[in-house]
């Protein structure tokens, strides 16, 4: 609501101008700024066609905050992202563990798509389950979530929207999740997405687009993974060109995993300065078949919808730290026989 003026300096303000003859002198002779002066001259001369209109209207309060209050709420919402951001840079996640762990990767699950192999979905969750010391992490795009022009879609899969919901519901709530990206086909929803409320019973990270932890062990070694849905870059040689590009281009991280694509990709890098072993892994889909993929006449470069990388935070070498298998099955049993090996030195050791 803008501040009152009395009569008596509206009336000033006309007197001012009409002597001087300019809004900068009758300014600096009345004491205030010359854009006061031609506000109130403004002011003045509506009050003036008022009266000549033979009624008065009140000033009426405005339906919009002060500028003022404005300024004061975008500094507390400022501070409330900027906390939030800051605090997801890098998330230090204290792992209660000790000893070797993995992580199941799941791709992109698309779970209501008629080419989606959920069976095999199915197998991968039961494997979490039944490994200890296996973690689960999804990449993205849990579901297909057609909107605009892409909703007529939903005309060749016999699963509905609202059906698609139950089955990410399932998924979600299947497992302890370490990790859960929303992906592009997730944030289609908009601000009311239905995930955000559906994942705040589970104890991992979730964002939109990515998450980067730093896993601490209890012998305090510490490994840093970063998943992203996608890494920015892309080449027709190289499916892993976008996570590999990240790392020369300076994040050092000991995993970068992404999906996205449905194409499988794998690099080692190793930054010369630190000794530092990046892995560069995008994994696939377990939407098998696609029509889209079909139309551009696109190769089949799905090797896995699934990976398991092995942690061992008790390793001796750089090249130990971090083990990924393709086959999830052969990381599962690997993890389980690194976890038998190190009980048993530990029992040797008492």
């Amino acid at each position: 609501m803008a501040r009152s003026v009395s009569a008596d300096a509206l009336t000033a303000a006309r007197n001012a101008l009409a002597e001087y003859g300019s809004l900068r002198k009758a300014a600096a002779a009345l004491g205030i700024p010359h854009t006061t002066l031609q506000s109130r001259i403004a002011m003045a001369e509506r009050k003036l066609e008022r009266e000549e209109t033979g009624f008065d209207m009140p000033e009426l309060p405005s339906t919009l905050p002060t500028a003022q209050a404005l300024i004061e709420r975008r500094k507390a919402e400022f501070e409330r992202v900027d906390a939030a951001k800051q605090a997801r840079r890098l998330i230090d996640v204290p792992v209660k563990l000790a000893g070797p762990v993995g992580v199941s990767w799941f791709g992109d699950p698309h779970l209501d798509d008629p080419g989606t192999d959920i069976a095999l979905v199915e197998r991968h969750v039961e494997l979490v389950k039944r490994t200890p010391g296996l973690f689960a992490a999804n990449i993205g795009d849990t579901g297909n979530h057609w909107v605009g022009r892409l909703a007529r879609l939903y005309g060749e899969q016999s699963t509905s929207a609202a059906e698609t919901w139950v089955l990410v519901e399932w998924l979600i709530q299947a497992l302890p999740w370490l990790v859960i990206i929303n992906g592009n086909h997730g944030c289609w929803n908009g601000a009311g997405d239905p995930l955000r409320w559906l994942i705040r019973q589970q104890p991992g990270a979730f964002d939109d687009n990515g998450v980067r932890l730093n896993l601490t062990f209890p012998n305090g070694k510490k490994i840093r993974v970063n998943a992203r849905h996608d890494f920015r870059g892309h080449s027709m040689w190289n499916p892993a060109h976008g996570l590999a590009k990240a790392v020369q281009m300076g994040w050092r991280d000991h995993l970068l995993v992404a999906g996205h694509t449905h194409v499988t990709g794998y690099n080692v890098l190793k930054d010369p300065a630190s000794g530092l072993i990046s892995h560069a892994l995008r994994i696939a889909s377990y939407k098998t078949h696609d029509r889209y993929a079909d139309t551009l006449g696109l190769p089949d470069s799905n090797i896995t919808a699934n990976a398991v990388t092995i942690f061992d935070p008790e390793a001796t070498s750089e090249r130990n730290l971090v083990t990924v298998f393709l086959d999830p099955e052969e990381g599962a049993d690997f993890l389980t026989w690194k976890r038998g090996k190190y009980e048993q030195a530990k029992r040797a050791n008492v």
